[in-house]
């Protein structure tokens, strides 16, 4: 359990994260990630580094029960700065990141997936931001770069999900493969990038890195701020022990979310 590296062939460098039961990263996840990711990516061998999951999903986000076992902020705050280190990891590594999603991916997964620079899905993939409905506001920053603006705002009020196909229609997802053909799919374009030279490589990531027309640091760092507001008015704490089911929280069902197998996903 945790975070892990191997290399399954030269050039490429495989992080996978193991949190059963579905990948709901504790603050020392976030953490481990950052670390793992950045290792990887500054590794003189590494061209191309794959960021893959095991279980049932890519990613659940924040371990929600560590910041309600919390008593003071210590919790949320190191929840926050362990994402925000963790998505600066895949996006500022030295390297293109390709990130291999299975299952859900929200929350977090969606700042890990749209911070990479290439997204291979299985077939059962589903991408959303869950946030509103968990007393939290964050990611649209990278939700933002995975559809269009619309899109985006509809998602993000409602905590819909869409599938790898609908993103594959967007142009954000490079392919979608049965599920147990995902490995070797990330592998085959990981593959492809790593033939390239590693300094080259290195430049090209660094020059698009600078002409992205968004600051996704600053920006996901404005959308944290919001966050704690909403924690300090104590409507946060509502809606989270709740998962935004009860009345007060004016939320309603959506799809792929509402059934209580799936809000256990993000516990």
């Amino acid at each position: 359990m945790g975070v892990s590296t191997s290399v399954p062939e030269e050039g490429v460098a495989f992080v996978t994260v193991d949190f059963p039961p579905v990948n709901a990263l504790p603050v020392r996840g976030w953490y481990e990630l950052a670390a793992a990711v950045r290792a990887a990516g500054a590794d003189p061998s590494v061209r191309c580094v794959v960021l893959t999951a095991e279980g049932r999903g890519f990613n659940a986000g924040v371990d929600i029960k560590e910041m309600q076992r919390a008593d003071g902020p210590e919790a949320l705050i190191g929840a926050n700065r362990g994402c925000y280190e963790a998505f600066a990891a895949v996006y500022e590594c030295e390297v293109p990141v390709v990130a291999a999603v299975h299952g859900f991916c929200l929350g977090g997964g969606i700042g890990l997936a749209g911070n990479a620079d290439a997204i291979v899905a299985a077939d059962d993939a589903t991408f959303g931001l869950p946030e509103l409905d968990r007393g939290a506001l964050g990611a649209a920053t990278h939700l933002a770069r995975l559809v269009p603006q619309h899109l985006m705002r509809a998602l993000y009020y409602t905590s819909r999900t869409v599938t790898a196909h609908e993103l594959h229609r967007h142009g954000s997802v490079w392919s979608v493969v049965p599920r147990d053909r995902l490995t070797g799919a990330a592998l085959a374009l990981a593959r492809e990038i790593a033939a390239k030279d590693g300094y080259l490589i290195r430049l090209a990531k660094a020059a698009i890195n600078g002409i992205d027309p968004v600051d996704v640091r600053r920006s996901y760092r404005f959308e944290q701020g919001f966050t704690f507001e909403a924690n300090l008015s104590g409507v946060a704490g509502r809606v989270r022990d709740t998962f935004g089911t009860a009345p007060a929280s004016h939320s309603h069902s959506h799809s792929d979310l509402d059934s209580d197998s799936d809000k256990e996903r993000q516990t």
